[in-house]
């Protein structure tokens, strides 16, 4: 029976989107929403806040992540259009190159050159945007889909402390919301780390700390000048 393994390194992409969003979802609209509360704010003050910075946020992550994968994007097609220049010029001089890495992975110098030989027969870009320039299957962007992860995910995590804000007395207000918050965190860490193959704790103390911080200092700055930030 053929030994099969379960490798996560391709969901990085996609995950990485999806835990960014969420969690600057949960972390910004609470701490928007505690900000506000601090200030004294009514409840109507509070959720139309809270509901800007849904919208505002979900648009400015979308934005910023089509930005920063089609980037990458271009910065990867760049790369691969000088490899086609230099296969077109001396795809001899390539072939040697492929094989110098080969070499210095532990291989003799004249299996090296076969192996060299052999994979630029079959995929001479390939195996260069593969051995020399270090890109993958894994590094495929899209830019439409990581916006549209990022998006849903902030808007997915911002509605939890907005419907706690919504739901709870507005004298319990502050302390629930940043209860509730913390343990969003918690499980989004948690649950992020399981995906990837990370520990589960690790992942959701990490995203707890951090966030409990943030929180905090938004409170703080409320409470102390007493407006709306």
């Amino acid at each position: 029976m053929p030994h099969i393994e379960k490798h996560r390194s391709h969901r990085t992409g996609w995950l990485r989107a999806a835990v960014l969003g969420a969690n600057d979802g949960i972390v910004s609209t609470a701490s928007l929403i505690i900000g506000v509360a601090a200030a004294d704010s009514s409840r109507d003050s509070i959720l139309i806040a809270g509901l800007a910075g849904l919208v505002a946020g979900a648009m400015s992550m979308a934005a910023g992540e089509y930005v920063s994968v089609s980037s990458q994007a271009d910065t990867v097609e760049a790369d691969l259009a000088i490899e086609r220049r230099a296969l077109e010029q001396d795809a001899e001089a390539e072939q040697e190159e492929l094989a110098d890495i080969y070499v210095k992975r532990g291989l003799d110098r004249s299996l090296a050159r076969t192996v060299a030989e052999k994979l630029m027969a079959h995929d001479a870009l390939g195996a260069h945007a593969r051995d020399d320039i270090g890109i993958t299957e894994n590094m495929d962007a899209q830019p439409i889909v990581a916006a549209l992860i990022s998006a849903v995910a902030f808007s997915t995590g911002a509605a939890l402390p907005l419907t706690v804000a919504w739901s709870v007395p507005l004298t319990q207000l502050i302390s629930l919301t940043v209860l509730l918050s913390l343990m969003f965190l918690a499980c989004l860490g948690a649950i992020a780390a399981r995906i990837g193959g990370a520990p589960m704790i690790r992942g959701a103390a990490r995203v707890t700390v951090w966030g409990g911080g943030a929180m905090a200092i938004t409170g703080l700055v409320g409470h102390v000048f007493g407006i709306a930030v």
